[in-house]
């Protein structure tokens, strides 16, 4: 069974790989249940209640609201960098167990808990701050090689959730466009972003604009 293992909230803290000089890329576990909710279209606004962005410009927003990572992919790079990688220490959300994060399709939607539930938008593209923080050499080109780069989601039906919550996909769309099958096409393999236009309305606004254009 698919399971929230743990809602992670940032917190503030001064970085210098960032332009704005602090990161909320520091995300702990919450102890209490955390409301979900659409933040609005505007970059800088998280969609889980107490949660800190430190860019702004870069993240956060409707079709970034949270992001979620799997236990399993930790748990690899943890064996690979030989160093305990705590839930929320790549900056996600949510950590998930049992569920096929890298695999889930554009506009395929999660219920979390109860009540919420969530929709997937896109792949998480590694940068700099990210770098800095984990402080691994090259970690970038390690981190895009593996392919495996956790889905940020929009919420769809705003809800409190918690560790231990069972996760249900309730909607599969009928194309093939995944989320590690859009991350090649906007990192190592640009000759599939035809491709991505399959996901329709399910694309982030700004990609989908890209495509047109």
């Amino acid at each position: 069974m698919a399971t929230l293992l743990s809602v992670n909230l940032g917190r503030s803290r001064a970085s210098r790989h960032t332009d704005t000089g602090v990161t909320g890329i520091d995300k702990r576990p919450s102890t209490e249940p955390v409301e979900l909710r659409d933040p609005g279209p505007e970059r800088g606004r998280s969609g889980a209640s107490g949660d800190a962005i430190g860019d702004p410009r870069s993240h956060g927003g409707t079709d970034q609201a949270v992001y979620a990572y799997a236990r399993e992919d930790l748990d690899t790079w943890q064996a690979e960098l030989g160093r305990p990688l705590t839930n929320g220490v790549f900056g996600e959300n949510l950590t998930t167990s049992g569920l096929d994060v890298n695999g889930a399709l554009i506009g395929e939607r999660w219920q979390v808990g109860g009540d919420c539930v969530l929709e997937v938008t896109s792949p998480r593209i590694p940068c700099r701050t990210f770098a800095g923080w984990l402080e691994e050499q090259l970690w970038v080109k390690r981190f895009t090689q593996r392919g495996a780069p956790g889905a940020y989601l929009r919420v769809i039906v705003p809800g409190r959730v918690t560790g231990g919550d069972a996760i249900t996909i309730v909607h599969r769309p009928e194309h093939e466009v995944t989320i590690a099958m859009m991350f090649r096409a906007l990192t190592t393999d640009k000759s599939l972003q035809s491709r991505l236009a399959a996901a329709g309305d399910a694309l982030p606004e700004d990609l989908r604009r890209r495509l047109i254009a």
